[in-house]
């Protein structure tokens, strides 16, 4: 090898950089000095198979590689996962990606993205799966955590910022595609989907990803009509690369992701990840023999060579330094991004002023519940972040009311809780989900069948591997959640304690909705507080103190009762996905929620007038006059949203939002862009997107409308038609 060989990835780079030549020659230029064994070595990880059984413990510590070529210089995928911060080493742990979404603010996922993708670069990685935008069908998926929610508007506006943000340092990974939305049987799980509800539903957001620039997509493990994702050419290829134009790489899911070395590379599937299992015992022979066309292997390499010397050319110059790595700075964004999510759900006047915020601060407050003292990070699965200090609610508390005598218990001797609440002035209630509760799944119906036995014939290394994770489901169970209430004794505990006293406000931690008709009604005050992150504890007390506002909105609907969302079945092999689901499932059969989405509540009253705009099928603008009423700053998140009205129930959809800060009696006019895809709809024959049909109208509000009375008329399609016979929009 000689040195001018070893330097040909940073000259193909340097040479982009510099405008020398396009990012498609240079990676034509390596690929021309590969041989086959080295261009196959692309297409799947580098590490060999035996490491399969600790993955779990190998992922926290280094980047899992594949496709290096030390001889050309190529450092080749450097994986890291992490939807809250980087899975490696000891790294800033953010507030899971459900409640970053209740912040409704991209300029923070942006500045999120960007942490995380500095520390991943910091480790060693150069390429982050941490853009998670499968949208959440039922709040029962076990990595609802993981996602932003029900709305394909605000999932792809905030997925993408999270995307501009990632990659200014590595690569920047967006999964699961597509419809990956439960997680028991998520290897085998078929999904059903009529082409509306996949193009119109469950896509948009990943194609809004993409257009922001993601440089690689992650297939899911299920079926969608049948083909599993990686061999799903329709989606992989048809979709992804010839409608939406996406030139970047795919890789599989983790291990169980592929399911034929050939077929999958045909079908678009670049790489397997993260071990050398199907492709390194099957694709050399099938080259020789002509099974699998070299031009197809060409186009998967230049793909990802492409992608990497593009990304290596244009991100950030400097390198980071490990001090950089759970800095001071991004503890302050963690604790920003924590009390800018904690949504607000109930705040009743207790004596004469709200119980929330506790001002002045009581002489005595009790912490109770099992959660109390824990600073419960969530799941413990693939985006297990591992920070190196966590602040847990009662240390939180007690660092903010240092003059409070603040006593605390787990509440399971519920006689010892009420007896602490009855002498306190004020109680706080923490309780709700943990890593038990819900998360990735350690072990599925999905492990035990079929997806094993291709990579490891069945053998004993199979059955070793279904034993192995059987053990570990003992420890963490995981998965879909069985109930969306709140464990019994939870509930139990907190009727008890407001017996006791009045002044009680309930925490909720967790990744999803939580059902709260059992007891909402007696509770004073209710607080939903996610899995906060590193710094949840302090971000929990500033909110509770008034140091800081409830900043968060639902980013999905909360129902009265779970027979008002979509049937989910955690152990069913097919399911079907329709338009119906989320605040446009209660919505268009009637069903009034607990808490709409977008609900939240603030420390201050704001108004919101639609004073004007300007709208058509490549989108829009409203201008918004917004004015605080109330006697302290805070803050309100704009929703914009259309329906149309000529049904008996119209069903609102999210066309943009804008998160907004006032002083007390400030007044701002703001301007909120409009995506005009939620009132579109898709030809499947001819691919092209028109105007639904109705009579629509929109609204600002601050939460999904149940009242249109005050909606401005936006357009009908009864009111002309082309002359193709097609109506067209009506413009206001």
């Amino acid at each position: 090898m000689t040195t001018a060989d070893s330097g040909a990835f940073t000259e193909a780079v340097r040479a982009v950089r510099a405008g020398e030549v396009a990012a498609d020659l240079a990676a034509g230029q390596l690929i021309g000095r590969m041989s086959d064994r080295e261009l196959l070595g692309l297409l799947d990880g580098d590490s060999p198979r035996r490491l399969l059984p600790f993955i779990p413990v190998l992922l926290g510590r280094r980047p899992f590689v594949a496709g290096a070529l030390p001889r050309l210089g190529i450092p080749g995928i450097r994986f890291s996962d992490g939807t809250r911060g980087v899975v490696i080493g000891r790294s800033t742990a953010f507030p899971v990606t459900i409640a970053r979404a209740a912040t409704w603010d991209p300029s923070l996922e942006e500045r999120v993205g960007r942490a995380i993708g500095l520390e991943t670069r910091a480790r060693g990685a150069n390429y982050s799966a941490s853009v998670c935008v499968n949208l959440l069908r039922h709040p029962g998926w076990g990595r609802a955590q993981e996602s932003y929610g029900e709305d394909p508007v605000l999932t792809g506006q905030m997925g993408s910022a999270l995307t501009r943000g990632v990659r200014v340092h590595v690569m920047a990974c967006v999964k699961h595609f597509a419809l990956n939305s439960m997680e028991n049987e998520r290897f085998e799980v078929d999904v059903a989907v009529d082409e509306h509800a996949l193009h119109e539903v469950y896509l948009p957001h990943f194609k809004a990803v993409v257009d922001a620039g993601a440089d690689s997509v992650m297939s899911a493990y299920n079926k969608v009509r049948g083909e599993y994702m990686d061999l799903n050419g329709a989606l992989l290829t048809g979709v992804l690369r010839h409608e939406w134009g996406f030139a970047g790489f795919v890789t599989s899911d983790w291990v169980f992701g592929t399911h034929d070395s050939v077929a999958s590379l045909e079908a678009g599937m670049d790489v397997e990840m993260p071990l050398r299992l199907l492709r390194s015992r099957d694709l050399p022979a099938a080259l020789r023999k002509g099974d699998v066309a070299r031009d197809t292997v060409l186009q998967s390499a230049h793909r990802i060579l492409r992608t990497s010397v593009l990304h290596a050319a244009t991100r950030e110059l400097a390198e980071p330094g490990p001090e950089r790595i759970a800095s001071r700075a991004h503890r302050e964004l963690a604790y920003q991004a924590a009390t800018e999510s904690m949504v607000l759900l109930k705040n009743d006047v207790v004596g004469t002023v709200p119980l929330l915020p506790l001002a002045p601060a009581p002489g005595h407050l009790a912490v109770i519940g099992r959660l109390a003292e824990r600073a419960n990070l969530g799941d413990h699965g693939s985006s297990r972040v591992r920070p190196p200090s966590t602040v847990s609610p009662v240390q939180g508390l007690r660092e903010a009311l240092p003059g409070t005598r603040i006593t605390t218990m787990t509440g399971e001797d519920e006689a010892d809780a009420v007896a602490l609440a009855a002498a306190a002035d004020t109680v706080v209630v923490v309780v709700g989900l943990d890593q038990h509760d819900e998360g990735e799944s350690v072990v599925t119906g999905g492990v035990d069948v079929g997806v094993l036995g291709p990579a490891f014939d069945s053998g004993r290394m199979r059955r070793s591997l279904v034993a192995l994770a059987h053990v570990a489901s003992r420890f963490v169970r995981g998965g879909d959640r069985s109930s969306l209430e709140l464990r019994p004794a939870d509930v139990s505990l907190i009727h008890a304690v407001v017996g006791a006293n009045a002044r009680t406000v309930v925490v909720l931690v967790g990744g999803s909705a939580i059902l709260t008709e059992a007891w909402r009604g007696s509770v004073a005050a209710l607080l939903l507080a996610w899995y906060p992150g590193m710094e949840g504890g302090h971000a929990l007390a500033s909110v509770l103190t008034g140091a800081a506002e409830p900043g968060g909105r639902l980013p999905f609907v909360l129902p009265t009762d779970a027979a008002h969302l979509p049937p989910f079945d955690s152990a069913s092999k097919s399911v079907v996905y329709d338009e119906s689901w989320g605040q446009r499932r209660l919505d268009g059969a009637g069903h009034v929620p607990a808490y709409p989405f977008g609900f939240g509540l603030g420390y201050t009253e704001i108004e919101h007038r639609l004073l004007a705009h300007s709208f058509d099928s490549t989108g829009g603008i409203a201008d918004v006059l917004v004015t605080n009423i109330g006697d302290r700053e805070g803050s309100t998140i704009i929703q914009v949203y259309a329906a149309d009205v000529s049904l008996r129930r119209p069903v609102a959809q999210l066309l943009g939002f804008q998160k907004v800060k006032l002083r007390p009696g400030e007044q701002a006019r703001v301007r909120v862009s409009l995506d005009p895809g939620p009132t579109l709809e898709r030809d499947p024959a001819t691919k092209r997107w028109s105007p639904r049909g109705g009579d629509w109208a929109v609204l600002a509000a601050q939460h999904s409308p149940a009242d249109w009375a005050g909606a401005v008329r936006l357009w009908s399609t009864e009111e002309a038609t082309g002359d193709d016979g097609a109506p067209d929009a009506v413009l206001a």
